[in-house]
């Protein structure tokens, strides 16, 4: 459930059975999250919020409302994208070059372009989607390159350059972006 809150935004509300107080966090999205027991009315959240101001501005390091809406709809607008097109592209190279995986997963990392665990799911970063092509496909055979050597020796490079011998110009230029959505 969420409040509208002409300061804070959308205030999300977590009832839960277990608290016995009135709690403030940041949720992952950046948005002000109150936590409160489950026989809660929606007015004493509000009040509670409003005498709650200033130790809320203080404590609690909040981001731009406005700016976090249009992060999280640019988010789920990539996920809808990548849904669409990753498990394609994945499937044309694995089956390109006789790879196999188990799952594919679909993440919003920071950091990471994407990666393969050891029981073979191959993550990638919806943020792909805003990248040119090539570099998609780069981070696509680096990751299926993953399957036959889950580290970055010379016989990985190696292999990763018989199916993309510009890698080493698309490993550099990935470089100008960031993952992060």
């Amino acid at each position: 459930m969420t409040l509208l809150d002409p300061e804070f935004g959308e205030i999300i509300v977590r009832k839960n059975t277990l608290s016995r107080a009135i709690k403030f966090s940041i949720s992952t999205s950046g948005r002000l999250a109150v936590s409160v027991p489950s026989s809660t009315p929606n007015f004493l959240i509000k009040r509670f919020v409003n005498t709650s101001r200033e130790q809320i501005r203080t404590k609690l390091p909040l981001k731009n409302p406005e700016t976090q809406r249009a992060r999280d709809t640019k988010k789920k607008l990539l996920t809808k994208k990548a849904r669409a097109y990753l498990p394609y592209r994945l499937d044309f190279w694995a089956k390109k070059y006789s790879y196999s995986y188990t799952t594919l997963r679909l993440s919003h990392a920071q950091t990471r372009w994407g990666s393969r665990s050891s029981s073979g799911t191959i993550s990638l970063n919806i943020g792909l989607m805003n990248l040119p092509e090539q570099l998609r496909d780069y981070v696509i055979l680096h990751e299926l390159a993953h399957i036959n050597h889950m580290n970055h020796s010379a016989a990985f490079w190696s292999e990763l350059a018989a199916h993309d011998p510009n890698y080493k110009r698309h490993r550099k230029a990935l470089k100008m972006f960031t993952p992060g959505v």
